[in-house]
C-alpha cells in the first residue's frame, strides 16, 4: 500500500481556524481540509508545512507547535499526518490554487464534511482550544 507523509497546519486566528475545500477531482474531493501537503525527501515536517503553506495559501509561518500525529488507512493508500498548530504567521491566508476557503469556529467544523483521517484533528483542536 502506498504511504504518504503529509504536513498539516491548523491555522489559528483567535479561536477561528482556516480551512479549505478539496477540489472535486482529488482524493476525498469535495470535503473540507486543513491546509498542508506532502513532505519532500530531506524535509522536516515543520519545513514541509512552511513550504506548503507559502505555496498553497501565501502565508509565512512564524511559529508552529506539534498537535497530533495520525496514521490512517484508506482503501487505496495510507496517510501519515503530522499536524501542527500555526499560531503566528505573516500574510493573509488566501488560496493560491482556486479552492474555496474560509475561517470557521470549532463548532462549525463539527458540521462540515472532512476526510475520515481529519476527525481526530478536529477533536485535538477542540481540546487545544479548551
Amino acid at each position: 500500500m502506498k504511504r504518504i507523509e503529509v504536513a498539516v497546519g491548523v491555522i489559528l486566528r483567535g479561536k477561528n481556524i482556516f480551512i479549505s475545500k478539496r477540489a472535486d477531482h482529488l482524493h476525498q474531493g469535495g470535503k473540507w481540509e486543513f491546509p498542508g501537503g506532502k513532505r519532500e525527501l530531506g524535509e522536516s515536517f515543520s519545513q514541509a508545512l512552511a513550504r506548503e503553506l507559502d505555496e498553497e495559501i501565501g502565508i509565512q509561518v512564524v511559529h508552529d507547535i506539534p498537535l497530533i500525529h495520525i496514521e490512517h488507512d484508506y482503501t487505496d493508500k495510507q496517510v501519515c499526518l503530522d499536524v501542527r498548530i500555526v499560531d503566528e504567521f505573516e500574510g493573509e491566508p488566501e488560496n493560491q490554487e482556486g479552492q474555496i476557503s474560509m475561517w470557521a469556529s470549532i463548532e462549525e467544523l463539527t458540521n462540515l464534511e472532512f476526510p475520515d483521517a481529519n476527525q481526530p484533528i478536529i477533536q485535538a483542536v477542540k481540546d487545544y482550544l479548551g
